[in-house]
């Protein structure tokens, strides 16, 4: 019999699928009104900054140094904001759970996905989705999706429903600044429910549709802040800063990409070595965080996902439970994981 070996081509899809979230500007008062509410635009503006980045000093002529640092610095750049008659941002988006985790949308190897799908069957029936889906639920439930909106915000409400038929079935509502960003074991029973639901879904025993509405009460006129757009081929005359935004008919709605609500429901990973220290990190298969120029799942450590991963199938060394968690939320994060050429 030939070894079992990883297989060349294996890929997963995502099974937590948000759409974009969009920005809409309204009172506190009026929050749980039917009327829509205006949207926030992206609007232009041209500032006269001051040269402000670190220089290279060494062997310069000072005169001239003097001279670039007492130059004005003009700079066009996108911002959104709140109107002046309105003191509240809402967030709205929706998101999919779909069945399938651990069941791999590509693999050209029929006994590793055997094997794979003998794996994860265990996992489902021995040890089950709901702790990773309760950590989904409170990371909607504290509006950690919001990111710089939630900061120094003064009230954030989240609504969340679930849509049967386009109509909301179930209700909950959350006082997401009651909730903790680092602790996971907070939460009554509209948390515990809507963990369940999310387990439902993963484990395909319903079909499972979320609208998830945020309410951040920050001030009238005050500025928000959506997803800034990545411009890898900048030209001249082009801005400095470029928010993102999506058209809908003649309008252009401020919006924060899908990939970063996937990001923040997804920071759930609090069993990485030093997690202690520094708190929940997205799920990734090598613990990075991009904004730390970090990843705290090196190989070296034998805590990276590959490596929990083909202990687990390859050689039948099931991981702590913990890294169970981890290896699984990895698959319903999705993505192409198989064996370099």
């Amino acid at each position: 019999m030939s070894q079992l070996k990883t297989a060349t081509v294996l890929a997963f899809e995502r099974k937590l699928d948000p759409s974009d979230a969009l920005f809409f500007a309204g009172s506190w008062e009026a929050r749980d009104a039917s009327q829509t509410w205006p949207h926030i635009a992206i609007q232009p503006k041209s500032v006269r900054g001051t040269i402000s980045n670190r220089l290279k000093a060494k062997g310069q002529d000072p005169a001239k140094l003097d001279a670039a640092i007492e130059n004005p610095n003009p700079q066009t750049v996108d911002v959104a904001a709140l109107p002046h008659d309105a003191d509240t941002l809402q967030v709205r988006f929706t998101l999919r759970v779909l069945a399938g985790a651990g069941t791999p949308s590509a693999c050209n190897d029929a006994a590793y996905r055997g094997k794979l799908l003998d794996t994860v069957a265990h996992y489902r029936e021995n040890i089950g989705f709901g702790e990773l889906a309760r950590r989904y639920a409170a990371n909607l439930a504290n509006g950690r999706f919001l990111w710089r909106n939630r900061i120094g915000a003064e009230q954030v409400e989240v609504h969340v429903s679930q849509l049967v038929d386009g109509k909301a079935a179930q209700k909950w509502t959350f006082d997401a600044l009651e909730l903790g960003m680092r602790d996971f074991d907070v939460g009554g029973k509209d948390l515990t429910e809507l963990g369940d639901l999310i387990s439902e879904g993963l484990n395909g025993n319903q079909h499972v549709l979320l609208q998830v509405t945020a309410f951040v009460r920050i001030g009238a006129g005050q500025e928000v802040f959506p997803s800034q757009e990545l411009i890898l081929d900048r030209g001249r005359g082009d801005k400095s800063k470029t928010l993102y935004e999506v058209k809908q008919g003649s309008l252009a709605i401020a919006a924060i990409h899908s990939q970063k609500i996937g990001n923040a429901i997804r920071t759930i990973d609090t069993w990485y070595p030093d997690a202690e220290n520094n708190g929940p990190i997205a799920v990734e298969p090598y613990g990075s965080v991009t904004t730390q120029g970090k990843a705290y799942r090196q190989p070296k450590q034998k805590q990276d996902f590959y490596t929990l991963l083909d202990n687990w199938v390859l050689k039948d060394d099931t991981p702590a439970k913990e890294q169970q968690h981890f290896v699984i939320a990895t698959l319903i994060r999705g993505g192409v994981f198989g064996e370099a050429g």
